[in-house]
């Protein structure tokens, strides 16, 4: 079977990977970009998709080039800690949740392409610019920079294209761009005192702004730490030409609180700060046409809220690699794919517009604006607890169903 991959991220490399341990080896990876790179900086990969590559051979390689992550703690403005909850390994899980830079993620998992598939596995300048069906095939026309034109007839076509993903448009051309919800989104990253456990996820907030501060590397000689930042607030047009981006920053944080973290000195130690609207997919009807399906952002792209992105593209990796592997027909295996992710993605969707876990801040400055000496007046333990819970259950990342749950390795049946 020949498998043709749409696109050079996390999704779509973590699937060639999948797919070559369920027992396919005639996989190509193609990528628009004239060579590998990744957009955005750091990134938490849950439980759940940690095992899916532990199961792969990767977690050793993946914990040297990120950090395990400890606890998710939770404040408003003021330093008030509204949540707390243990991660990974500390909570329970046989995995751990690692706090990563997302080049790295992604150097990594090319590394591993390469050596399961060889150096021509990826090939880099090849934009999708057509999808066609034929009988008994599928056909990419895939374009690079100077014009050339290459036409590829495949058994199967990926699309794992991210969110602007040329494959979905031609699945669903009426769809139009991205929708927005008025935030914006700014990223960076910059060397600091550890905090807290020092291997942390705090995030802070009120009823519209996020603050998210969590490290992804150590300095061994000096004990300082990476630390990831993200700061999103409602800025109006968020198209316009950027001017000072740090000091935009600071305009709306700088008299916020986060535990242990000099915030004016992280941001204006920051030497590249990225910024762009915070932007989604709606949810679709269908993913599989024929032999054509997508995954990752292509598939569900959602609010970078509970640290669902990577995980969750780590995730149909492998259970679509399961569904080709084990069943007759390649058609019944796309569509059960589908089946199977598609309605936990639009309820995982749901839950991200409503800022998943983070609901907490928005009903704690709603509830007390001003801040509260004790979270018992705001919250009860079990309120609390529920939307954290709920959350966990509708990622399918809640420690029972990982922990438990039957590998998706073709011919094992039990967790390793």
């Amino acid at each position: 079977m020949r498998i043709t991959i749409v696109g050079a991220g996390i999704a779509g490399l973590a699937t060639a990977i999948g797919l070559h341990a369920a027992g396919f080896d005639d996989i190509t990876v193609y990528e628009a970009e004239p060579r590998l790179r990744s957009h955005g900086l750091g990134l938490n990969i849950l439980p759940n998709a940690v095992r899916e590559l532990a199961e792969l051979g990767l977690l050793d390689d993946l914990l040297g080039k990120g950090l395990p992550t400890r606890e998710l703690a939770m404040y408003n403005p003021h330093g008030n800690l509204v949540w707390r909850e243990d991660r990974g390994l500390a909570a329970g899980y046989r995995w751990p949740q690692i706090s990563i830079s997302r080049s790295r993620l992604v150097m990594a998992l090319a590394a591993e392409v390469t050596r399961r598939l060889g150096a021509r596995a990826v090939v880099t300048d090849a934009r999708l610019v057509g999808l066609r069906h034929e009988p008994g095939a599928t056909r990419g026309t895939f374009t690079d920079g100077q014009g050339s034109i290459r036409d590829i007839g495949t058994d199967v076509l990926i699309g794992a294209d991210g969110i602007h993903s040329a494959v979905r448009a031609a699945l669903h051309p009426a769809e139009g761009p991205p929708p927005t919800n008025g935030m914006t989104l700014y990223r960076g990253t910059g060397w600091g005192r550890a905090f807290l456990t020092g291997r942390s996820m705090v995030v802070l907030g009120d009823a519209r702004r996020r603050l998210v501060l969590y490290p992804i590397d150590r300095d061994g000689r000096t004990g300082e730490v990476l630390i990831n930042w993200v700061a999103a607030f409602p800025e109006g047009d968020a198209g316009r030409p950027p001017g000072d981006l740090r000091g935009a920053v600071l305009r709306e944080f700088g008299t916020w609180s986060p535990p242990e973290v000099d915030l004016t000195r992280l941001v204006e130690g920051t030497r590249h700060v990225q910024r762009h609207p915070m932007i989604d997919r709606d949810p679709v009807d269908r993913w599989t046409f024929g032999h054509v399906t997508l995954v990752g952002d292509a598939a569900h792209a959602m609010y970078p809220a509970g640290s669902n992105g990577a995980t969750q593209a780590v995730v149909d990796a492998r259970v679509l690699a399961r569904h080709l592997a084990t069943r007759t027909g390649t058609a019944d295996a796309l569509r059960a794919y589908e089946d199977e992710r598609r309605p936990e993605m639009t309820e995982l969707h749901r839950h991200n517009r409503a800022m998943g876990p983070e609901k907490v801040i928005t009903l704690a400055h709603e509830r007390a604006p001003h801040g509260f000496a004790h979270i018992g007046d705001v919250f009860s333990a079990e309120e609390l607890a529920e939307i954290s819970r709920g959350y966990a259950v509708a990622g399918r990342f809640d420690q029972g169903w990982v922990n438990s749950r039957p590998t998706l390795s073709v011919g094992e049946r039990s967790p390793r």
